[in-house]
């Protein structure tokens, strides 16, 4: 009598047969290869965490998992924002700082990301331009550019204490640097709009 395959199996053997793919072609193919399989496990995370599932884990060995999805329809912006924000994380997106609240809770929540990037939109982003963030729940807010400034990297600035949801989000700067790193820091803030929320659900989009 044949045993029915779970779902973690059959991503096991599509993640297999994936690398062995990789393994078979040029290493100049290796690593869009890889960003897309990651990008596809990402979206396979995101969906397990919708369904109920805390920290999901795109592949066993992450130190990361989506805590939030990201957009900006404005200018074609529609990302997963991940827990914590070391190098491994920000290599496959935005990531949220761990000691601030998780986007879309009460207080000031803050994801970084790079500049030639997850991030590299923020330059194009004018006030008034609408964020919105979906949460682990399903639920969806609006947010609403509100400023931004250039700071130094060792800027001692502290978060606002706030009674209602919002968004900084920091990058590099200048966004055209050859250099990466630097000593400035790009601030993005975004704050909530009460009653606003998006209604009609959209298909995650890389």
């Amino acid at each position: 009598m044949s045993q029915r395959r779970s779902p973690r199996f059959g991503r096991s053997v599509l993640i297999g047969a994936v690398l062995l793919a990789i393994g078979n072609i040029g290493y100049g193919a290796y690593l869009p290869a890889k960003a897309l399989l990651a990008q596809y496990l990402l979206r396979d995370a995101w969906a397990r965490t919708l369904a109920g599932e805390t920290a999901a884990k795109p592949w066993p060995w992450a130190d990361t998992w989506p805590v939030a999805r990201l957009r900006a329809p404005k200018h074609g912006i529609d990302l997963l924002v991940l827990s914590g924000t070391n190098g491994a994380s920000l290599a496959f997106g935005p990531g949220h700082l761990r000691n601030t609240p998780s986007p879309g809770d009460i207080g000031n929540s803050i994801i970084g990301g790079h500049r030639d990037t997850s991030l590299s939109f923020l330059k194009d982003v004018q006030e008034g331009d609408l964020f919105f963030i979906e949460q682990p729940s399903g639920k969806e807010l609006t947010f609403k550019m509100s400023g931004a400034s250039i700071v130094n990297a060792n800027y001692p600035w502290e978060s606002p204490i706030i009674e209602t949801p919002m968004l900084t989000l920091v990058t590099c700067y200048p966004f055209d640097a050859i250099i990466p790193g630097g000593p400035l820091r790009y601030i993005l803030l975004a704050k909530h709009e009460a009653g606003q929320v998006s209604h009609q659900r959209q298909n995650l989009k890389y």
